[in-house]
């Protein structure tokens, strides 16, 4: 039997929907998107607001960038046009996992504002947190956890955010984080803050 290689674009109609998904797990479901430059402290903080939320019994996951180029890109450069691919695979994940009823957190450099406001399109009003975690070049390049920046300087490491490829802060985060001088962990308990003020206004 030959299959046509042409494939329907017509959504098949499911009987439970991501409403009832969401009241199942008494929770409303959203996608919290971290992006900030490489040692911005993305990933510490969503991995400490994770946490919060976990021991308050929120149904929750998250997808980390460097964890996703393991598996689901772990055939993508670093190229533009791979960027964008990352982006809208990542995207399109979180956008399946908050209609499964979940609070997702997406840590991901996401270096430019088209893609990102890509990202949002996919979500309801509401469904998207845009949370930009600033940082200096010059602190992350202190920092420097993983020594990408080093390897960035010597020329090891090609297209790499903030030195040879541009990072676009974004204009109107719904949450915006400084985090040069402040510890991790009072950054998450501000977005977990900033989480319950926006419930509280769309309910």
């Amino acid at each position: 039997m030959v299959l046509s290689g042409i494939q329907s674009q017509v959504k098949l109609a499911l009987t439970v929907d991501g409403e009832a998904r969401a009241a199942s797990l008494r929770q409303t479901p959203c996608c919290i998107w971290f992006t900030g430059p490489s040692g911005a402290g993305k990933s510490t903080i969503a991995n400490l607001l994770e946490k919060r939320l976990h021991a308050q019994g929120r149904h929750t996951y998250i997808l980390d960038g460097d964890n996703l180029r393991t598996g689901l890109c772990r055939d993508l450069g670093f190229t533009p046009a791979d960027r964008v691919e990352n982006i809208r695979r990542v995207a399109e994940v979180a956008r399946l996992m908050v209609d499964a009823g979940l609070l997702v957190l997406v840590s991901l450099i996401s270096p430019f504002r088209a893609e990102r406001e890509l990202a949002r399109s996919l979500f309801a009003q509401g469904e998207f947190i845009e949370v930009f975690v600033d940082a200096s070049l010059a602190e992350c390049e202190r920092r420097d956890p993983k020594g990408l920046y080093a390897k960035a300087r010597r020329g090891d490491l090609k297209n790499f955010t903030g030195i040879d490829s541009p990072y676009e802060p974004p204009l109107e985060p719904d949450i915006h984080l400084r985090s040069a001088g402040t510890d991790a962990d009072t950054l998450a308990e501000q977005v977990a803050n900033c989480l319950v003020e926006m419930k509280q206004r769309l309910t």
